[in-house]
């Protein structure tokens, strides 16, 4: 009996294991609304998350409607409704492909091109500010250490479709 309740204060001395992606997440969310807020301010005020993430699966080639699906884990049809949108918001365009007359291509716009960038460089002020508040060591810390359990093709654009079960 004593050994149980032994084990049971060794986890609660270990913290709660839900709160790890609770607090990843909400690191997350608060940095995508930061950016959004400020994106908004320097005159992007009709970008979502789902519109950042559609304009990187475009990139900088284009793609097709239905690569952006794939790129982003959505059927063709979600995508299609996101292209529409960033098409009607002025971030992206839809061009003939000249390698194949069949296919239309999605390309960024020059404003679709500002959104991005300014995107990064407020990302990089929101870096800087996390690094105030807990220190640059203890940040670079968070990121090695993240970049040692993060798999290195974690790192992709279908987190809508993930998160939604498509």
């Amino acid at each position: 009996m004593v050994d149980d309740k032994k084990k049971v204060n060794q986890v609660d001395e270990l913290g709660k294991g839900y709160e790890l992606p609770l607090l990843l997440f909400a690191g997350f969310r608060t940095l995508i609304d930061r950016l959004h807020t400020e994106l908004a301010r320097q005159g992007h005020p009709d970008v979502r998350p789902a519109h950042g993430f559609a304009m990187q699966a475009v990139g900088p080639d284009g793609a097709t409607a239905s690569e952006v699906g794939r790129r982003l884990g959505v059927s063709k049809q979600a995508a299609g409704k996101t292209v529409d949108r960033l098409i009607a918001l002025g971030y992206a365009t839809r061009t003939d492909d000249p390698a194949d007359a069949r296919r239309k291509l999605v390309r960024l716009t020059p404003h679709g091109i500002d959104a991005l960038r300014r995107s990064a460089a407020i990302f990089d002020e929101l870096r800087t500010e996390w690094a105030a508040t807990l220190g640059t060591d203890r940040l670079a810390d968070l990121e090695a250490g993240l970049r040692t359990v993060v798999p290195p093709d974690a790192f992709r654009l279908d987190a809508a479709g993930w998160m939604s079960g498509s």
